[in-house]
């Protein structure tokens, strides 16, 4: 397993988890902790002690004594109900397609960690410290990426992660390779899950599959946004520089409005404070003035334009005058008796020295 660095660790203890943390965990940059703090632990085992209290007075719970979906009208009796999360995994174990990448998959495990440490799920804290432990230790369930639509819970692929937490399927091993569940979990130290009621649900029913992978794409569509904008407008300096004076100042506004951009975007750390910094930006002088350069060129522009529009207007102008003159001659050709237009001969007699031409006589030195 390769090794992180351990200056800064992304803490789960209920705070909010950001698209930094998630890419951050997702590339092994920064250790996950779980909290061991007193307080979070009471509160979520308030919630596993409240799903006891209204298993034992009620007895009747959707997902841990009844089927799910449109089953949630078959009861399931007490004595199995402890049965049913290992069946709800294991019946969702049918994955297709290509595998998720170990960063795509370390994504998925900080997504549905940080959601289960919310308290909410009635999940023990001992199913925490195994979630957290396989992004410490590194063991990655292999998850198949086609099999959910993410909408009513990413079940099918969050299925795995379930297994993996029970010791069983696999995780991904040294290259491409598979290692059992099992096997891994023994070689870190850990001991496989029993599921307690609801936890098979409260793992799958969710969408951190698709919040994961969401998290990667912001990043992805982040990088290459402002390098492909530089590039852009490069190209629009470089190229245009000889279409029009005036692109040049356009181009190269923009292109610093994209650079203070980025700075002020890189400026804080976490989604909040970017968002200051890019709003201090974009309703500070910088910004105005790198506006009113832009417009300032472009109505430089414009009036360029609407000059050389002139002079075209003024040039075609002339040519239809010269067209309607030439229009004009062909329509006065003289006819001879019999009607027929008189043509001047296309050659010279054998005793003339005339030079041919193509032109009626009357028709010369109408385009001089």
């Amino acid at each position: 397993m390769s090794t992180i660095p351990t200056e800064r660790r992304i803490r789960f203890d209920g705070t909010p988890l950001s698209i930094e943390d998630v890419l951050a965990l997702s590339r092994r940059l920064c250790p996950a902790e779980l909290s061991s703090d007193d307080r979070f632990r009471q509160r979520i085992q308030a919630g596993a002690d409240f799903l006891d209290q209204i298993l034992a007075e009620d007895g009747v719970i959707y997902g841990v004594t009844t089927g799910y979906g449109d089953s949630c009208t078959v009861s399931i009796p007490s004595g199995l109900a402890q049965e049913l999360p290992q069946r709800l995994y294991t019946y969702h174990g049918c994955g297709a397609g290509a595998l998720l990448t170990r960063e795509q998959t370390r994504a998925v495990l900080a997504t549905r960690l940080n959601s289960l440490v919310q308290g909410y799920s009635g999940v023990s804290y001992k199913l925490l410290e195994q979630l957290c432990a396989l992004l410490q230790h590194d063991l990655l369930p292999r998850i198949p990426s086609e099999g959910s639509v993410g909408a009513s819970g990413d079940l099918t692929p969050l299925s795995y992660v379930a297994a993996v937490l029970c010791g069983e399927r696999a995780v991904w091993g040294d290259a491409a390779s598979a290692v059992p569940a099992s096997t891994a979990l023994a070689a870190a130290g850990l001991t496989p899950l029993r599921l307690r009621p609801k936890e098979g649900l409260a793992i799958m029913n969710g969408t951190a599959v698709m919040t994961g992978l969401a998290c990667l794409a912001f990043a992805r569509a982040e990088y290459l946004s402002l390098p492909k904008d530089v590039d852009t407008f490069d190209f629009v300096e470089g190229v245009w520089v000889t279409s029009h004076r005036n692109v040049v100042p356009v181009a190269i506004a923009l292109r610093h409005t994209l650079i203070e951009l980025s700075i002020a975007r890189q400026a804080g750390e976490g989604q909040q404070t970017k968002m200051e910094m890019v709003y201090h930006y974009l309703t500070g002088p910088r910004f105005r003035q790198r506006v009113q350069a832009i417009v300032e060129a472009f109505s430089s522009m414009q009036d360029d334009l609407n000059k050389e529009k002139k002079a075209i207007n003024k040039q075609w102008a002339k040519r239809e005058e010269q067209i309607e003159r030439v229009m004009l001659a062909f329509s006065t050709v003289p006819c001879s008796e019999s009607g027929k237009p008189r043509r001047e001969p296309l050659a010279p007699s054998e005793n003339s020295d005339t030079r041919p031409s193509a032109f009626p006589t009357h028709c010369r030195g109408v385009l001089r």
